[in-house]
């Protein structure tokens, strides 16, 4: 598909309601900061300029998505618009079973309640936050066999969110088909990056799962902006539509779970799709148990209206085009700046090498965290941590056990921020670039015994 001739990003959009933005000064941002536990995520969005924290949930809809929430139907059960929903999935996916889920994390909790027990142990190219969770939580192992090239940060390699087939192969032998109920692959791949996954390491994977008869399962949270980079990178793809190399993805697996609020540009909404139906029964009835009825799995009709519409409009190739060259532009800013990131940029964020650029920060005084704090008190701007604040864990000595990475996510919402948010993004991340060197470190104060990033308290080590 030919790109436009342009050097601007022009956003595929134009602009119907705008929501206004808060400026505060560093003295404000310091106080906040302080009253949050040195924990971004418990800051006010009003103190925040530009929130980067996530890409899920945050997004805009659009005209359509807003017209088809008048059509919702919230009827208890048998709404029309599940049915809708349930036909959209369907034809994406091929898969049989569609459970809605009211986001893609208590889909991976039915999932895994149902599908995983203690002892098992569950690969994946990269499992990230609350899908490690949910699997430890049934007393699994959650097991990342990420290809080598994912695991330099500094390789141009197209597919490093592909899976280590050879390692996947030798966790079937050290652990034994009875062990590994399913095997799960990440697209993109979030903790890696937000890399891709090619199609044809989706068929080497699934070739290993056929051998030993386990299924394949997506986290397929952003499929479409997967699908885009297998267009763009692989070999044989150039002259297929995202839509058709989604639909192709999806069929190579037996099931999938969805965080809706990603590519699905929903602001809540996830679902669980399978083609095991004795599966399916079962988490269909622990789906009423938790989360309701299931032609509406927790969400209100007009929701999974809007979740419909979204997933017509994802694989547009004009907004794929827009979306993955907003993330490189970014990229490009912090490189000129000389900081360096996880390179080639992803499909939905930029992630920022903390380790790279804050040598003088050891891992156990969380030198992610403490870049990420500093955007927030030089610009305003919040991202999130992916290093061992989120993945450490402690040891007998009292520091943790370090994460593989130190990583600042920039996540971009989709539709929300223009081109000169970007360039002032870009802005702040260059001047606290400038004063690396006075970046000092940070100590835990209080944690829960997991998911720890969401609520600690934490504070600055003196320096």
């Amino acid at each position: 598909m030919d790109a436009p001739l342009q050097r601007t990003i022009i956003e595929p959009f134009r602009i119907k309601s705008v929501e206004p933005l808060r400026f505060t000064t560093r003295g404000q941002r310091e106080a906040a900061l302080a009253a949050a536990g040195h924990n971004l995520f418990a800051l006010r969005s009003q103190d925040v300029l530009i929130d980067l924290l996530t890409d899920s949930g945050t997004g805009a809809m659009s005209a359509e998505q807003w017209a088809a929430m008048m059509r919702g139907d919230e009827s208890y059960a048998g709404s029309s618009s599940f049915e809708r929903f349930e036909g959209v999935v369907h034809e994406l996916t091929g898969l049989r079973h569609v459970i809605p889920t009211h986001q893609g994390r208590a889909a991976e909790r039915i999932l895994f309640t149902e599908a995983v027990g203690a002892g098992d142990v569950v690969p994946s190219n990269s499992h990230f936050d609350t899908t490690r969770a949910n699997i430890e939580y049934q007393g699994a192992e959650a097991l990342d066999l990420l290809c080598a090239e994912g695991r330099d940060m500094e390789s141009e390699a197209p597919f490093k969110g592909d899976m280590d087939v050879e390692a996947l192969e030798a966790a079937f032998e050290r652990h034994g088909r009875e062990r590994i109920p399913l095997v799960m692959v990440t697209i993109t791949n979030n903790s890696g990056g937000g890399q891709p996954v090619s199609l044809a390491n989706l068929r080497a994977t699934r070739a290993v799962c056929d051998r030993h008869g386990i299924p394949l399962i997506l986290d397929a949270c952003r499929f479409a902006e997967n699908a885009w980079f297998v267009v763009e990178r692989e070999e044989g793809h150039a002259d297929r539509s995202p839509r058709e190399v989604a639909e192709e993805a999806f069929r190579l697996a037996d099931g999938c779970t969805i965080s809706l609020k990603k590519d699905g540009f929903g602001n809540i909404g996830g679902v669980l799709a399978l083609n095991d139906g004795e599966l399916a029964r079962r988490c269909r009835n622990l789906l009423i148990l938790t989360e309701g009825f299931p032609t509406y799995g927790g969400l209100a009709g007009r929701d999974l209206e809007a979740l419909a519409q979204g997933l017509l409009e994802v694989t547009d190739p004009d907004y794929l085009r827009y979306r993955v060259r907003t993330a490189e532009y970014l990229a490009e800013r912090a490189w000129s700046a000389g900081v360096p990131t996880v390179r080639p940029a992803g499909g939905h964020a930029v992630y920022l090498d903390a380790k790279a650029m804050l040598p003088h920060i050891p891992a156990h005084q969380y030198p992610a965290h403490a870049l990420a704090c500093e955007l927030y008190l030089e610009g305003g701007v919040r991202g999130v941590e992916i290093g061992t604040l989120m993945f450490g864990r402690p040891t007998d000595t009292g520091e943790d056990d370090p994460a593989a990475n130190e990583l600042v996510r920039l996540a971009l919402p989709r539709r929300v921020y223009t081109q000169s948010h970007v360039d002032y993004v870009g802005e702040v991340i260059a001047a606290v670039a400038a004063r690396k060197e006075q970046i000092r470190g940070y100590r835990i104060v209080d944690q829960p015994p997991a998911l720890r990033h969401f609520t600690a308290v934490l504070e600055p080590l003196a320096g």
